[in-house]
């Protein structure tokens, strides 16, 4: 059993609780470092593909888990970064520069979306990200000049990706780092005078108005901090790819992307991670299940998309906190153990709400 003891009102501000919380994240990095050196190609560009996703649900976690406005428009910003970062480079822009644009210009489409949506919220903001996407997806489609439409759009992969850790383990590298710089940017955001404005605006908008909280700007800068980031995790996916067509970017992405944030745990950037892991590892897993299914039901349409809506469906019902949820509840015991109080969190009405509780 052991408790963190608080000796100064500083020390909730520090972005790790205790020393023991550092060493288990740096332990968890070495690994991920160590991975490209262990593990077959294939297991590591799947964990790029992780990657990308969690960087996005990084960013669509900040928007709905933690300003709660729900958006389905995210693989619009996921497909603008991605086809930015591949137009840029193939027009031979150094990678650094043609990566910032990817996530730019997504914060950029962002703040274009927030705008006329500002007063809009629940079901009506869903459905007008959703029609933003539709929108986006068509014009990738229809731009065939500037973004290859149906036929697709090669990406030319870096010159320094081919060097001594070879192109699969360079590109996870990166993928590693803007995913990493990404969850630090997002903690420190959370932990921020604007982190907090947008968890008041996600709890009461008219008690943040009473305290002197600009909610419409603060929507604002959390559509565009969240489009960003989503677009460093699309300009991972064209790293990944290395080949993007408008179909990767439509309303399955979206799904997928709303799915990863509700069966991680909303309003924890560590259930971003937890819900990429089951995102990225559920085709794979649908793809096994087929055997097993009559011919009749693994040949049909629209198998996985309808397997997607299910699982959300489960999760909502029997664990809505999420798999993060699920392993706070755990740490907690076992932390506590033989301590821990049975029922604990039985008559808490929101646990997303208690942040300090890790």
């Amino acid at each position: 059993m052991r408790y963190v003891f608080k000796r100064r009102y500083e020390q909730d501000l520090h972005l790790w609780r205790d020393q023991y919380q550092y060493r288990r994240y740096l332990g968890l990095a070495i690994c991920a470092m160590a991975l490209p050196f262990v593990t077959p190609d294939f297991f590591v560009s799947e964990a790029v593909l992780l990657m990308a996703y969690a960087t996005a649900g990084i960013g669509l976690m900040l928007l709905t888990g933690f300003t709660g406005l729900v958006s389905l428009g995210h693989s619009a910003f996921f497909g603008i970064g991605a086809y930015v970062y591949a137009i840029a480079a193939n027009a031979g822009v150094p990678f650094p520069l043609a990566f910032m644009l990817a996530g730019t210009s997504a914060a950029v489409a962002g703040i274009a979306l927030g705008l006329p949506t500002l007063r809009l919220a629940g079901t009506y903001l869903a459905i007008a990200t959703l029609a933003f996407a539709v929108i986006v997806e068509q014009l990738i489609s229809k731009m065939d000049t500037v973004t290859g439409g149906f036929n697709g759009l090669a990406v030319r992969q870096p010159e320094f990706l081919t060097g001594m850790l070879g192109q699969n383990a360079s590109v996870y590298m990166i993928a590693l780092a803007a995913f990493a710089v990404t969850a630090w940017l997002g903690g420190n955001i959370l932990r921020s005078p604007l982190g907090r404005a947008l968890r008041a605006n996600r709890d009461s908008e008219l008690s943040a108005k009473s305290l002197g909280i600009d909610v419409a700007r603060y929507r604002l800068v959390a559509f565009a901090i969240s489009a960003g980031m989503t677009g460093l995790g699309g300009g991972i996916y064209a790293l990944y790819a290395g080949t993007l067509a408008p179909s990767a970017f439509g309303l399955q992405l979206s799904v997928q992307l709303m799915l990863l944030i509700m069966v991680g745990g909303l309003a924890s950037l560590r259930g971003a991670m937890f819900g990429a892991i089951f995102v990225s590892l559920l085709p794979q897993a649908i793809a096994m299940l087929r055997g097993w299914l009559p011919e009749a039901i693994a040949n049909a349409p629209g198998l996985e998309s309808g397997m997607l809506g299910f699982l959300l469906v489960v999760f909502l019902i029997y664990e809505p906190e999420g798999i993060d949820g699920r392993f706070r509840k755990l740490w907690v015991y076992f932390e506590q153990f033989p301590l821990y109080r049975k029922a604990s969190f039985q008559d808490q009405r929101s646990y997303t709400r208690t942040e300090r509780l890790h």
